[in-house]
């Protein structure tokens, strides 16, 4: 489904104005890393909660680390609040989160959504603050986070207070990438998930993007541009790599996998490949259903105060959570 004007809201129109697009394709490494710092500085900042929106007041957030060989992960962990004392007394659902951005981003800008399905499932969300993509760091090294995080945290779920049996990986953009590979090699690895949901997922670097009609109509989408996706794609597949091993939709074997929620922001130069992989998912008979909301942009989830369409969106996600992972009815608590 497809709305009938291709301008994205004005509110993003506006936002994207206040700044001018970096030279993609010239932009050094050094130069990079100083965006890195810059953005995910500004994203994390209370300032920020004026587009990324503010934290569920019934839920917690604090820093934790993975240690993992050779190296340590950090992770943004949410819990229900003290208000909620029955909760924090007993394994929650797990909700593993990976945010988008590829060679920007940071867990926190994703605390508006995490917080709230910490409140309102109730469950504990570990939000992955995996490598960001430049010149020494590709893909496969943001994807292998995603991975050992999550198979560190089924290997001592006492620590973290989450019941084993009730699992569901969750990503947005690059983040949706790294779940739903996840998602395969849980399946693979015979660890049992309950759901995924992947937000605006690219879920193929394997194919030519120049292909898909999403990515030529929404070319200049203020929040991804195909430059960005071409600088992603630079940084992340360096020469020799398999694309299609960090391509889901690539994936010899579909079958089997956890039920998924695709949400699709129809703004977005990669809507397209949410929907393909949907799918893809239907045809190998795993459950898989897309939802679309017309006018949004990528990343929207992360803008709900830019986007009105990012509070429908968490409400489904949400549900489809909380039905998935045998939460009961909803909590009455109120934002």
């Amino acid at each position: 489904m497809n709305d009938n004007t291709d301008r994205p809201p004005l509110r993003i129109r506006l936002y994207a104005a206040l700044g001018k697009e970096p030279e993609w394709s010239q932009m050094t490494a050094e130069e990079l890393r100083t965006l890195q710092l810059t953005v995910n500085r500004k994203r994390a900042s209370p300032l920020a909660r004026v587009i990324t929106g503010r934290m569920n007041p019934h839920a917690t957030a604090d820093w934790r680390e993975i240690v993992l060989p050779g190296r340590t992960l950090a992770v943004r962990v949410y819990r229900p609040g003290a208000s909620r004392p029955d909760d924090t007394a007993r394994a929650l659902p797990l909700v593993l989160h990976v945010h988008g951005g590829g060679f920007v981003g940071t867990a926190a800008q994703s605390d508006w959504i995490n917080s709230h399905l910490a409140a309102h499932l109730p469950a504990v969300v570990i939000s992955v603050e995996h490598r960001l993509l430049a010149p020494d760091t590709p893909l496969s090294d943001a994807v292998d986070d995603g991975w050992d995080a999550l198979e560190h945290i089924y290997q001592g779920p006492d620590t973290w207070g989450v019941d084993p049996e009730r699992v569901a990986v969750f990503g947005e953009s690059t983040g949706g990438l790294i779940a739903a590979l996840a998602a395969i090699r849980a399946r693979d690895s015979g660890l049992s998930l309950r759901a995924q949901v992947l937000a605006n997922p690219c879920v193929d670097v394997a194919s030519s993007m120049n292909d898909l009609p999403s990515y030529a109509r929404y070319a200049d989408n203020p929040t991804l541009t195909t430059g960005q996706m071409e600088m992603f794609l630079r940084l992340g597949l360096p020469p020799g790599t398999d694309a299609s091993a960090l391509s889901p939709l690539a994936t010899a074997d579909a079958s089997g996998l956890a039920p998924a929620l695709v949400v699709v922001p129809t703004h977005d130069p990669i809507s397209d490949q949410g929907r393909r992989y949907a799918e893809r998912l239907q045809e190998s008979g795993s459950p898989a259903r897309v939802a679309e909301y017309p006018g949004a942009t990528h990343a929207f989830l992360s803008m709900p105060n830019l986007v009105p369409q990012a509070k429908a969106a968490r409400t489904e996600i949400t549900n489809f959570l909380r039905e998935r992972l045998n939460t009961g009815a909803a909590p009455r608590t109120r934002e």
